[in-house]
């Protein structure tokens, strides 16, 4: 299982990478797939893994509590 802090990075780089596709890639498609689209997907899923990261730190520093 990986560290809070690590999924917490993850996060938001893919929150940043698909930032950087909704920002610059509103008026290009490429073939099917349409960046500024894949970008919102990015965003989402980049903030959901942020928010899991978040969780996954509340929870261990709540398990420290436990454990004295």
């Amino acid at each position: 299982m990986t560290s809070p802090r690590k999924t917490i990075l993850t996060g938001l780089a893919t929150f940043a990478g698909g930032f950087a596709l909704w920002q610059w890639g509103l008026d290009v498609e490429i073939g099917i797939f349409v960046p500024s689209k894949i970008g919102v997907v990015l965003m989402v899923v980049g903030g959901l893994e942020f928010g899991y990261g978040l969780y996954k730190a509340y929870r261990a520093k709540g398990a420290e509590g436990f454990r004295s």
